[in-house]
């Protein structure tokens, strides 16, 4: 059988405070740029290059209550989801769109000296600041401090 799959992981900086807006059917969603940096050197030339990707990420159901409480600029995030593209029309032509659609969030830090983040959790005790998109930890369980160890970051 073929499967597909549409998964993205990011690692990064919050770059503004999140924007909160209701659609149409009353639904809250919340939305953020975050950046992600990478850096090499230049085989050539032997110089140092900094590139910064910003990614505008889309949440939706009870990440939103999260993210309006907890997310500031500054903040450090991980956070997992899929890709969604759109287009709108404009005065100028249709402008096209890439979207993170967020399904789970962890929050690492703050880069603003408010300490470490990932203390809230979420109505569910221990859940150590990792959340989903339906405010249940991620497997349906609590982290333990093992679970946090066998991550490669």
């Amino acid at each position: 059988m073929s499967r597909s799959l549409n998964k993205v992981m990011l690692i990064g900086n919050v770059g503004s405070d999140p924007e909160i807006r209701a659609t149409g059917s009353g639904n809250r969603v919340a939305k953020l740029s975050v950046a992600t940096n990478r850096s090499w050197t230049d085989r050539t030339t032997g110089q140092k290059t900094d590139k910064t990707e910003w990614h505008r990420l889309t949440f939706f159901g009870r990440l939103v209550d999260v993210v309006e409480q907890w997310v500031k600029k500054g903040d450090r995030l991980y956070v997992e989801g899929r890709i969604e593209y759109s287009q709108t029309e404009s005065d100028n032509g249709p402008k096209y769109w890439t979207d993170i659609v967020v399904s789970e969030m962890v929050m690492l830090g703050s880069n603003s000296g408010g300490g470490e983040g990932g203390n809230y959790d979420g109505g569910n005790a221990g859940s150590g600041g990792d959340f989903t998109e339906g405010g249940e930890s991620p497997g349906g369980h609590s982290p333990t401090a093992t679970d946090r160890d066998d991550l490669p970051f």
